[in-house]
């Protein structure tokens, strides 16, 4: 007979990896829920709270990822907006530049007193 365990018994805390290996053994049928915490040396309850969990947070990852192109958060949005506007100025300023000419084309002609009426 297995003898009682004592009172008090210090718990086992589980890695995150060790708790996907037991999820990973009860879903894939390896392990029975008993012989999963009797190999890891845990409550079954834990074993029940593991997979209960794992379940929960891969049906919650699955709802999340809707197919398609994941959009953009707001701060990618206004720094796409912002490169957008740069390349604009950008353009009309060499547009505006080539217009203007240099200072001496665009300084008037002094006009001739001596010129005939």
């Amino acid at each position: 007979m297995s003898q009682p365990s004592p009172v008090g018994k210090a718990r086992r805390r589980l890695a995150p990896s060790e708790k996907y290996e037991i999820y990973v053994q009860v879903l894939s049928g390896q392990a029975t829920q008993r012989e999963a915490a009797d190999a890891w040396k845990v409550d079954r309850s834990t074993v029940v709270s593991v997979c209960r969990t794992a379940k929960q947070g891969a049906l919650d990852a699955l709802a999340a990822a809707v197919p398609g192109r994941p959009g953009r958060t707001l701060e990618q949005a206004r720094l796409e907006e912002a490169r957008v506007e740069i390349e604009r100025l950008r353009a009309k300023g060499s547009q505006g530049s080539a217009a203007v000419g240099t200072p001496d084309e665009n300084r008037c002609s002094p006009v001739s007193s001596h010129a005939p009426a």
